[in-house]
């Protein structure tokens, strides 16, 4: 008995049970499921109708995430699965779906955010173990270019400043593992962190 995704064999609504007037068609098939695990990257061709190819991710560690209120985005490492809105068993595992809050590595975002504002961010624990954090001369044209932005936009929320000195980023994986073979998302922020942090917690 395959995996079938086709209605011909529920009942109707008032109990009654259909005739069946056909056998199982391809276009009715369903298949098993990914079930995509953090590890070094596996990615399966599938062929599906009309020729098309669906990218069936098995195994993944890295993708894209994006950080909305910089407007930027960095290829990072998938760390571990936090929270899952559907199921535990999907934190337990490190199974990657879509939605799934994820940790990510801090360090591709820290990097960009000094070199474009030129002001360190989560290095509170690294001064405190004694770590030097060198400065690189800059012009003065630049040095006024950044100080303009950090008066504009170089706040940064306290809870995501925490998480910069813990190295670790939470953040919701928006593609489809099973279907695209990636693993992107974005960083969270503001309300929807303070939801998910709630939940974690819980």
């Amino acid at each position: 008995m395959g995996i079938s995704r086709d209605t011909r064999h529920k009942r109707s609504a008032s109990g009654a049970k259909r005739a069946s007037y056909r056998k199982k068609r391809a276009f009715e098939k369903g298949r098993q499921p990914a079930n995509t695990r953090i590890g070094g990257k596996r990615i399966h061709l599938v062929r599906v109708r009309g020729g098309n190819r669906k990218f069936r991710a098995l195994r993944l560690d890295s993708g894209n995430f994006s950080w909305g209120s910089e407007g930027v985005a960095r290829k990072t490492r998938v760390i571990v699965v936090s929270y899952h809105p559907s199921n535990n068993e999907l934190v337990r595992t490190n199974t990657l779906t879509k939605s799934a809050v994820v940790q990510i590595d801090a360090a591709p975002f820290r990097t960009w955010y000094e070199t474009h504002y030129g002001t360190s961010i989560g290095r509170k624990r690294q001064q405190q173990k004694g770590e030097a954090v060198e400065d690189k001369k800059v012009s003065n044209s630049v040095t006024k270019k950044r100080d303009e932005r950090v008066k504009k936009m170089g706040k940064i929320d306290n809870a995501l400043e925490r998480q910069f000195e813990a190295g670790r980023l939470y953040a919701v994986v928006s593609s489809r593992p099973g279907q695209s073979g990636r693993v992107d998302g974005y960083i969270l922020e503001g309300d929807e962190l303070a939801f998910y942090q709630r939940a974690i917690r819980k």
